[in-house]
């Protein structure tokens, strides 16, 4: 498939996802220290959340939004609830979204029927 999206574009739209979680953490509780155990669990709650509700409402988390890239669903119009939630427990494990078929698809992406395009 031609519309795929590089590894660099995922890549660099998870990095911006992962600083925006790491803002907004700091704008939350800005007495929390940074690198603490407790500073990332709550980074990676918001992470998790931010990923999980944009993806399933609008098929793109906002890292992916700002880079022109989507997450679409190969087997019906778009992802179901489960397919997100799956695929975001999945990337936070990191091991799935690194290994990677022939076209460059994450195990994540594949396991659920996934695949993520060029949007612009």
């Amino acid at each position: 498939m031609t519309n795929l999206a590089g590894v660099w574009q995922r890549i660099f739209a998870l990095v911006v996802d992962w600083a925006a979680s790491l803002l907004i953490v700091r704008l939350l509780f800005p007495g929390l220290p940074f690198g603490s155990d407790l500073y990332g669990a709550w980074t990676m709650a918001v992470f998790a959340s931010e990923v999980v509700l944009l993806t399933w409402l609008t098929g793109a988390s906002f890292g992916q939004r700002i880079i022109g890239i989507g997450v679409i669903s190969y087997r019906s119009d778009r992802l179901k609830f489960w397919q997100v939630l799956a695929r975001t427990a999945m990337i936070i494990l990191v091991i799935p979204a690194v290994v990677m078929d022939k076209d460059k698809r994450g195990l994540h992406d594949i396991l659920v029927g996934a695949g993520v395009v060029k949007t612009r």
